[in-house]
């Protein structure tokens, strides 16, 4: 299963290199339906987003342009899952979404169409390791208690 998410996230990692490289050309296309699809263990990534705020402005307006722009009515995409939403201070919002890659762009293209301005972003997919690591952990535990 390990093989299947490393290259999940790689085909993640290079659809979304490809979107960016476009540049302008990539803007102009029309925003991405939204997507029904679920995220599942064999589909599945992590997607950390931090929305760095703005900070040469006042929090109300900041508020008032996430409003204007339908932040809280696009963010999070129905059906993407939120795993933690912390506020950071000094930084602004630090947010784990799991959703399958084929919804990435989706939940770029909100982001970009209702965030920008009140927040710089930063994006950073991963997946899942938990049950690779402690099985790694429990195998290395055993191994050691034999010698």
């Amino acid at each position: 299963m390990q093989g299947k998410f490393r290259s999940l996230l790689m085909s993640a990692l290079l659809a979304s290199a490809a979107f960016h490289a476009g540049g302008a050309m990539a803007q102009s296309v029309a925003a991405p339906a939204a997507g029904n699809a679920a995220a599942t263990p064999d589909n599945a990534l992590l997607l950390t987003v931090f929305l760095k705020h703005d900070q040469s402005r006042p929090l109300g307006e900041l508020n008032a342009q996430l409003a204007k722009q339908g932040f809280y009515n696009a963010f999070p995409p129905a059906g993407v899952e939120v795993v933690s939403w912390y506020v950071t201070m000094g930084i602004g919002q630090v947010i784990t979404l799991r959703l399958p890659a084929s919804r990435l762009r989706e939940v770029n293209r909100v982001l970009e169409d209702t965030a920008w301005g009140s927040y710089r972003t930063e994006f950073y997919p991963s997946y899942d390791y938990k049950a690779v690591a402690l099985a790694e952990h429990s195998k290395a535990q055993q191994g050691q208690a034999a010698q």
